[in-house]
């Protein structure tokens, strides 16, 4: 399994990435929207395209949400999984997220349990890690 971090506080996306590591994933990172859309674009050119991609919502450059309706746009990347993983708890932005197109949406503090549901829910947790 592939991810794709996206996240601008460094320190977040290594606490994402990881935990990811530990269920068994292959993981890259960006540090906006922007730079993830790039790297979506290169991972395609050599054959990684993500499974998962794990997206803050408030970053600089394009946000989450900016960057989920542009993967929804791209026929290329409609199969890849978008999770929200944010601050931003207000229900109208969960709505929000998900109207746009993310497939699940997990609140920040959160714990690798609580991750480790979100995958189980999405279909994207190895065997041996749901056991």
């Amino acid at each position: 399994m592939r991810a794709l971090v996206i996240d601008d506080s460094r320190a977040m996306r290594r606490i994402v990435g990881s935990i990811l590591k530990d269920f068994g994933y292959e993981v890259r990172e960006a540090g906006d929207g922007q730079q993830a859309l790039d790297a979506l674009q290169e991972g395609k050119a050599e054959g990684w395209v993500p499974d998962l991609c794990c997206i803050d919502w408030n970053m600089p450059v394009m946000d989450g949400l900016q960057f989920v309706m542009a993967v929804r746009a791209n026929p290329d990347f409609r199969q890849v999984t978008l999770m929200m993983v944010t601050t931003e708890s207000e229900t109208g932005q969960i709505v929000k997220a998900l109207a746009a197109g993310a497939h699940e949406y997990l609140i920040k503090p959160f714990t690798a349990d609580a991750l480790r549901d979100k995958l189980a829910l999405l279909g994207l947790l190895p065997e041996e890690v749901s056991a």
